[in-house]
């Protein structure tokens, strides 16, 4: 109740509104039955403006942080992100991969759209980077279509750092559904595993159109924060 809330009578009005999003594909999404949709991160704004867009109910998988905040903020957040349906993921120890596919297999076992971030972080610099190969596990042992989606513009309103976003007009485009069926019960293969993660995220290259980096973002990021202390925010992931 509280997500259909959200979506048609509080925030997504509020989006449209202020955002003007140009809205490309949707027709790719399927109007029913399981799913991935995986896209780019530039920005917070895309919790919000990727799910207010389309008309089926779409979960994410949510960083734990979300969930754990400390303080009157902290509780508000968390109470937000599981109201709106989203699930918390713990990335760290050797087991936090794991736990992510089976929580992510978990909703598209119920036919649920399933909303992923291959990257694992939002982008510090506005490039796109490799991808890690959860989402190719999950498509793989899940057998479901995967929907490319690209945010165009959300770094520019709201960078990392940037609390407010500004009011400019975005795009949202969904590409067609990719298949992989053909590497069914190939998901514990690395070769397969990443050349369907490297399918995936060229998709969300050619309708995003930016500049791609063959490196894990987080790593980018931690190296260009040591080398440039003060220059980027915290280190988020």
């Amino acid at each position: 109740m509280f997500y259909y809330l959200l979506k048609y009578v509080v925030l997504g009005p509020l989006l449209r509104l202020f955002f003007r999003p140009v809205i490309e594909g949707t027709e790719h999404i399927p109007a029913d039955g399981a799913a991935i949709v995986a896209g780019n991160h530039l920005s917070f704004s895309d919790h919000f403006l990727m799910p207010a867009i389309i008309k089926r109910r779409i979960t994410f998988l949510a960083k734990a942080e979300y969930f754990t905040g400390p303080g009157v903020k902290g509780r508000l957040t968390a109470a937000f992100f599981r109201n709106a349906g989203q699930i918390p993921v713990d990335r760290s120890g050797k087991e936090a991969g794991q736990a992510a596919i089976r929580e992510g297999l978990g909703v598209l076992n119920r036919g649920e759209l399933l909303g992923i971030y291959p990257e694992g972080t939002r982008s510090h610099d506005g490039r796109l980077y490799k991808g890690k190969v959860g989402v190719a596990v999950m498509a793989i042992r899940g057998q479901v279509p995967v929907v490319p989606c690209a945010m165009v513009g959300t770094f520019e309103i709201q960078p990392p750092g940037k609390v407010v976003p500004r009011l400019k007009q975005v795009t949202i485009r969904f590409g067609e559904p990719l298949d992989f069926s053909r590497y069914a019960g190939l998901e514990n293969e690395k070769a397969a595993i990443r050349a369907v993660t490297d399918e995936i995220m060229y998709a969300i290259l050619g309708l995003s159109g930016q500049e791609y980096v063959d490196e894990y973002a987080a790593k980018v990021k931690a190296a260009d924060q040591a080398e440039r202390p003060g220059k980027f925010p915290k280190l988020r992931r």
